[in-house]
Formats: structure tokens, sequence, C-alpha cells
């Protein structure tokens, strides 16, 4: 029985309880150091989640990686405009402990109207204006401005 830190441990990475959180504090810390590009585990919410992001100009590109140990990644480029970044925040709105529900005509505008809401539907994932021209409300998952 092992008790304490082992430095020969292979499984370097314990199980994530919230791999969106993960992905939003991986771009956001991307963008406040200037870094080219992010590089993140890879899943479908999350390469949805980037293809808002790119559709919106909030990200240059994203594609998918393998890392060193053959695991899918996902590497998102990020995109500065007069070498500020396209992301200034980027906020988890529901959590596994706290998930928030909204119908179409209760998601709340970002800032008015200047960030978008990203919100985890039936119909997938969508950003807050489609959310209300379909009429579909869920799960908000994250704010972006």
């Amino acid at each position: 029985m092992r008790v304490g830190y082992d430095p020969k441990e292979t499984n370097l990475h314990p199980n994530m309880t919230d791999p969106i959180s993960d992905f939003t504090t991986r771009l956001r810390n991307a963008s406040r150091a200037r870094l080219s590009d992010c590089v993140s585990p890879h899943s479908k919410l999350k390469a949805s989640i980037a293809s808002i992001l790119k559709a919106e100009g909030y990200v240059s590109d994203f594609s998918e990686g393998i890392d060193i140990q053959g695991h899918k990644t996902l590497v998102v480029k990020m995109k500065y405009v007069d070498g500020a970044p396209a992301i200034t925040a980027i906020n988890r709105t529901s959590s596994p402990g706290r998930r928030i529900y909204s119908s179409y005509s209760e998601i709340p505008r970002v800032l008015n109207g200047l960030g978008i809401a990203i919100v985890s539907t039936s119909k997938g994932l969508m950003k807050d204006a489609d959310c209300r021209r379909n009429k579909a409300g869920g799960e908000l998952i994250c704010n972006v401005w």
C-alpha cells in the first residue's frame, strides 16, 4: 500500500469532475498569457464550444490533435485584435454541483448583447440569440465576452 506522493506514479491527471470548467480556464489562461494556441483533452462538447467561439470570432481556429500518449486533443488557435485578446472573459455558469437551466425567454443577455451565452439545448449547443430565435431553452454552460 502506497501512502503520500509517489514520483513514479503513472496517473498524473486524476479524474476531472468538471472538464468544461477546465476547458474554459485553459482558454482564459491562454488568452491572458498571450499564447498562440491552447491544448485541451478532446470531447464532442468542447469541440462544439470551440466551433461556436470560432463562428463568433473569439478564436481563430481549432483542430484535433494527438498528444504524446496517443490521446485525442483539441488545439484552439487564440485570436488577438491589435495585441489585445479577443476573449476578455469566459465564465462557467452552470457547474456539476449547481446546474442552471433557463427557458428561451429568460436566458440572460451577456453585457447587454455584447457577449454571448452558450446554452446546451435538446437541439445541441447554441448561443443565446439562436436559442431565442429557435425558442429552445436549456442549461447555461458559459458566458463569453
